[in-house]
């Protein structure tokens, strides 16, 4: 048994594996059966900035550990790849919002919905780390093509026409879910799965909840993100372990994050541009240092012009916001003096 633990797999003993995935499922546990045992429990803005932090102070506390088991290099590309996965995670947490908001899910239970998910997203990422290094260390040329979508997901969001959000009820893909899958069209508290009459048969059968559809939408939106942040991050290192841990940590802050952000989706309308250019300069990145050999770049250079053009996309949007925010600010006030009156 001792024997097996330090088999090698993915390029890293398997202990090392095991240890990180008892991490997470630790995390998991405190979080949903300790922190929040209250179902019914809303959290606000300051909590999540607290958990945030929380999440954030352990994540480099395992950079430090890397840093002192493998060294200064792998650990410097395991924080520019915590950074990168987070700041482009960014985006995926606003259409979350989005997606819950027009379910309808309270904010009660959005908590449920997406700690539920991070348990598939650690699989789905997984999988997809998981092909994207088989074909890494196959085809150096893959990471060509990597840079390729990279810069061409970046002009696109940069020059692309902005979709409006539109009902989500709309959605093909939940209109396609309605008519494959028997969900409720009112919430069952935070239970996934009830059971209730088959309006033809009289059977007593099972029904997916609102709860279990936003538990999806959320698990695709994450999936279809995944398409620009995993080859992002082996633009930084082709590391598997230092790829996957940065990127499981990078979603366990951001879920954290989610109350804090989705309380100021309007503020951060031009955070998109930041994200744009950072994924144009990780491409650039690879066709210069990587595929041309023209220059090498550091991964503290990445994990800078990353932290610059985010913080830049950050205080532009807050600064071009400022004004209505102060708007929206005096109307909650009159209301409020209005309702004690």
């Amino acid at each position: 048994m001792v024997d097996f633990l330090f088999i090698e797999w993915l390029g890293k003993p398997v202990w090392m594996w095991l240890g990180f995935h008892a991490l997470v499922a630790g995390l998991l546990a405190f979080d949903l059966g300790l922190l929040h045992r209250d179902k019914d429990h809303e959290i606000g803005v300051k909590e999540s900035l607290l958990l945030t932090a929380f999440y954030f102070s352990l994540g480099l506390a395992f950079g430090g550990w890397i840093w002192w088991y493998f060294g200064a290099q792998p650990a410097q590309e395991y924080v520019a790849g915590l950074v990168v996965e987070k700041s482009l995670s960014m985006d995926n947490v606003f259409v979350i919002a989005v997606i819950l908001t027009s379910l309808g899910i309270p904010r009660a239970a959005q908590h449920r919905v997406l700690v539920w998910g991070i348990l598939a997203a650690v699989v789905l990422r997984g999988l997809m780390i998981g092909l994207g290094a088989a074909l890494v260390h196959q085809a150096a040329w893959v990471l060509s093509i990597f840079a390729a979508f990279l810069i061409f997901a970046g002009l696109k969001m940069l020059f692309g026409k902005e979709e409006e959000a539109g009902d989500i009820q709309d959605n093909a893909m939940v209109r396609m879910l309605r008519k494959v899958m028997r969900i409720t069209p009112e919430m069952h508290g935070q239970r996934f799965v009830v059971r209730k009459p088959d309006p033809q048969s009289g059977k007593s059968v099972l029904w997916f909840t609102p709860l279990a559809l936003g538990l999806i939408l959320v698990n695709g939106a994450d999936v279809i993100f995944a398409v620009d942040s995993v080859p992002a991050i082996f633009a930084i290192t082709t590391d598997t372990f230092v790829v996957y841990t940065s990127n499981i940590f990078a979603i366990l802050g951001l879920r954290a994050l989610y109350f804090a952000l989705a309380a100021m989706v309007d503020r951060f309308a031009y955070l998109k541009t930041a994200l744009a250019f950072i994924l144009i300069f990780i491409g650039t990145k690879i066709v210069v240092a990587d595929t041309f050999d023209l220059v090498h770049v550091p991964p503290w250079v990445s994990l800078v012009v990353t932290l610059v053009l985010l913080a830049g996309g950050v205080a532009y949007s807050l600064w071009r916001t400022r004004d209505a925010a102060k708007d929206v600010a005096k109307d909650e006030n009159r209301d409020a003096v209005s309702q004690r009156a």
